[in-house]
């Protein structure tokens, strides 16, 4: 692993465009403006201040937009001097394109932010332990140096006219066109050799994470992110073995099983109602024999313990995950620091980028106006800190307004695409093909399912953007505050837009349609959709494993590779014409060239971001997919490869940032893992048959088994009560008087007839009650395994203590040698007061001898 040395001392890099043109000093980081084409000559060759602050010079034509850009650049950079950072540029500039701005800190300097950042390093060396010493001390600078590099360019040393924060502002003013610190890459492979060979490969799935060398190389905030997606994926295997075994149970059984047995034994004949109006036959419920035995692969009492598992693996996920993050904490030294509050003023508002200036004003009321501006912007800073809530009412109005708006559009495409399977439900069935007839269901859901995945993967982009304007409007003071809401936002439009197609099929689906000779109309013309006779928990699945396995494959995997590549290409392209027309006056490409055309680092929300939703789906849901886990344990093992390789070889190296959690995205977690133990809960208890079973066995079953299940679910519908124009006009399975459909109502012969039945208040009380029994009961479990698992493992609690007991020690040995030394001079003090006293008495003898 390349390692930070003290620069002032090494000789010259093995890697070229690391160093300064002297060979000596590291480039730690690098400015970019661009220069540009006004059909002006090269500037003359010079070495001067003035040249390395930014200042071409010759007759260089420019026009005053530029010009006032170059003397904030002069400003901007003059300030890193003062601060201790030493400055490079080429001594020619170029007529047009990008140009570098070196940066590099010295070491007094970073001894120095060293103390400020309170690093901790070893206070003693032996001379044994002497070279792992100075080791240790490099390896610590490598974050000190990216660190102190962007708090000083980033802080408010700049101009001091223009706008009050850093590169930052400078960026989105465009002054400069981006900062970032180069790649490591004293290595033949150009990249770090460590980082490249043990983890950024796909080949090396099966190894652990260098989570150290990723924290001393990319920065904390990464390595947490890099450290909590290890435990995650760690941790799903356990609940991938407990799916595999569940679904295992179920193939399993899946012979055995009564209800399924009865729904495919035809001797029992069981003649349905119509599936739509007027164009649908009767049919028998032995040729959902297929859906029946798939339901119970899924539908079977090993789907309670699973969904019970799964909650308590949820808690026990975060237990664990505080506690390696406190070991991480304390190991990287995070328990002490202070995360720095960035205010936003100007940085992510665009209101004050440069324009060009008009032709009819003149150049110096130009620069005035221009002043007065960013005079403004100071202003503006200073009115945002004294904003009232009536003030930001109107901002507040805006976002929850757009939300709720973009919640309706959201029910708005899971709308369209039931009135999608409605009528193409009801056009397949009118079809004379029968073969068309029978796979209706099949071809209705498969379809609808890839529509809404598209839906959701095209919405997807747009909340991102949305959520990104609204958190504008709102003004956040600091950039934490505008990271927390942002993500916020974000999490809130994609759990929606992620989750609404499951939600309505888990639900709602056939909830609201109806019986027969009373079915609820979509635009009076088309039924509402009911379930699959073996329930809705089949189709939930069917809907949870496309959107969960399509989201992973296409946005998370696809869109990372193929979009970043495609960007790079489109930029090769535009970029291809201004390098053919220089390459022979340009040099070979240094590092900053080539760190420069990677594609810039926008941040780690995205990366959490899909892990949260991909969360939901194993957490939420998971009472119906029991192989959720498993789907994304797989995903997982190639996401970490994938973002480590993207990280080492497609993105500019990132901003070290220090940071001591995971901050929001831990709240969310918890959130999301209370609210599964709710949704799972109503799962089993109203998508699943698992209640109806249960009360049918042990209430009103003759045997006490499942004998007779299906025939309990049936009710009795007479034909002729049929609407005129609904009932089926020639049906192929003769003349029928009596249909049956799955409800629990009363036999048209019963005084009420089609009302609901005892049996249906019987089925609701024990769903009721079973929603509140494993509510409570997952509840109470996990406050267990939350008070059992402490939070801070004994091994850091021990080394606290001691490392506490060491500082009393110092502290009463520096207290006993200030004791001892003040005892030693005050006994000295006391015997030459003695001796004076004792030559003061011999003195007065003496007289008194004299005097006789």
């Amino acid at each position: 692993f390349p390692l930070f040395f003290n620069t002032s001392h090494t000789h010259t890099s093995s890697a070229e465009g690391l160093c300064f043109s002297d060979g000596r000093r590291k480039v730690d980081y690098v400015l970019v403006f661009h220069q540009r084409r006004h059909g002006s000559i090269r500037s003359p060759a010079s070495t001067s201040v003035f040249m390395e602050l930014g200042c071409s010079g010759g007759n260089e034509t420019t026009e005053p937009a530029d010009h006032e850009m170059r003397l904030i650049r002069q400003e901007f950079e003059a300030n890193l001097l003062e601060a201790g950072l030493e400055i490079e540029r080429n001594n020619e500039l170029k007529t047009h394109g990008p140009c570098f701005t070196r940066l590099h800190a010295p070491w007094p300097v970073l001894c120095r932010e060293a103390e400020f950042l309170k690093i901790k390093v070893p206070t003693k060396t032996v001379r044994y332990h002497l070279f792992w010493f100075s080791v240790h001390v490099q390896r610590l600078f490598v974050s000190v140096k990216l660190l102190f590099m962007w708090s000083k360019i980033d802080s408010k040393v700049t101009v001091n006219f223009e706008w009050k924060n850093g590169i930052s502002t400078l960026i989105a003013n465009g002054v400069y066109d981006s900062a970032f610190p180069l790649h490591d890459v004293s290595v033949p492979t150009r990249r770090p050799l460590v980082l490249h060979e043990e983890w950024a490969r796909y080949s090396a799935f099966y190894k652990y994470q260098p989570i150290d060398l990723v924290r001393k190389y990319f920065g904390e905030k990464i390595g947490l992110y890099f450290a909590w997606l290890g435990v995650y994926t760690q941790l799903l295997v356990p609940a991938s073995i407990v799916g595999i075994i569940v679904f295992g149970y179920g193939v399993a059984t899946v012979d055995t099983n009564i209800p399924s047995q009865e729904m495919c034994d035809e001797s029992l004949n069981f003649t349905m109602c119509p599936l739509c109006d007027g164009a649908c036959d009767f049919w028998r419920l032995s040729t959902a024999c297929g859906t029946a035995r798939a339901s119970h692969l899924f539908d079977n009492p090993a789907t309670v313990f699973f969904a019970i598992f799964m909650s308590l693996w949820a808690v026990l996920f975060l237990e664990h995950w505080k506690r390696r993050q406190i070991s991480l904490s304390f190991s990287w030294d995070l328990t002490g620091i202070e995360e720095d509050e960035v205010a936003t003023v100007c940085t992510h508002t665009h209101s004050y980028v440069h324009t060009r200036k008009p032709t009819h004003v003149d150049t110096c009321e130009w620069i005035n106006i221009k002043t007065q501006l960013q005079h403004q912007c100071l202003a503006a800073a200073a009115v945002i800190e004294k904003l009232t809530w009536k003030d930001r009412l109107p901002g507040y109005f805006i976002n929850v307004s757009s939300i709720l708006f973009m919640f309706g559009l959201t029910f708005s495409a899971v709308f369209g695409v039931i009135v999608y399977r409605i009528t193409v439900s009801a056009l397949m069935a009118m079809s004379p093909d029968p073969e068309t007839k029978s796979n209706v269901r099949v071809t209705v859901t498969a379809t609808a399912v890839i529509i809404n995945l598209v839906v959701i993967l095209i919405l997807d982009e747009i909340y991102g953007a949305v959520a990104l304007w609204l958190t504008e409007l709102e003004i956040p003071k600091t950039e934490t505050n505008f990271e927390e809401r942002l993500i916020l936002k974000a999490f809130l439009l994609k759990f929606m837009n992620a989750y609404a197609p499951i939600f309505y099929v888990a639900f709602f689906k056939g909830r609201f349609a109806g019986r027969p000779g009373n079915y609820v109309y979509v635009f009076n013309d088309f039924r509402m959709e009911e379930c699959a006779p073996g329930g809705c928990l089949i189709e939930l699945c069917i809907q949870l494993s496309i959107i969960m396995l399509g989201k992973q494959l296409i946005q998370n995997n696809i869109f990372e590779i193929g979009i970043p590549k495609l960007k790079k290409l489109v930029r090769a392209i535009k970029d291809k014409g201004s390098a053919e027309e220089e390459r022979e006056e340009e040099r070979p490409p240094q590092q900053w060239n080539l760190d420069y055309a990677l594609a810039p680092f926008e941040g780690l929300t995205p990366e959490y971001m899909e892990m949260i939703i991909q969360f939901g789906f194993v957490s939420l849901f998971v009472a119906s997919f029991p192989l959720a886990p498993l789907f994304a344990l797989l995903n997982n093992v190639i996401e970490i490869r994938l973002d480590a390789k993207k990280f080492v070889t497609e993105l500019r190296r990132p901003v070290a940032i220090r940071a001591k959690d995971i901050g929001i995205w831990y709240n969310i977690l918890s959130g999301m893992g209370k609210f599964s133990v709710i949704i799972n809960a109503f799962v089993i208890s109203f998508t699943s048959d698992f209640i109806p079973r249960l009360v049918y066995q042990y209430m009103f079953s003759q045997t006490g088994t499942m004998h007779g299940f299906i025939d309990h679910t049936l009710s009795y519908f007479n034909v002729s009560n049929f609407k005129p124009g609904t009932a089926p006009q020639n049906s192929e399975l003769g003349d029928i008087t009596v249909c049956r459909y799955k409800d629990y109502r009363e036999p048209p012969w019963a005084p009420d007839a089609y009302t609901f039945s005892k049996q249906y208040w019987c089925v609701l009380a024990a769903r009721l009650a079973f929603v509140i029994l494993f509510q409570n009961l997952v509840m109470f479990l996990s406050l267990v395994v939350a008070w059992v698992i402490p939070d801070v493992p004994k091994t850091i609690v021990e080394q606290l203590k001691r490392e506490k007991k060491l500082l009393v020690d110092v502290f009463l040995r520096e207290e006993k040698e200030k004791f001892q030394t003040r005892k030693k001079l005050e006994m000295e003090k006391g015997l030459l007061t003695n001796q004076h006293k004792l030559i003061d008495g011999h003195r007065g003898s003496f007289l008194e001898l004299g005097t006789v």
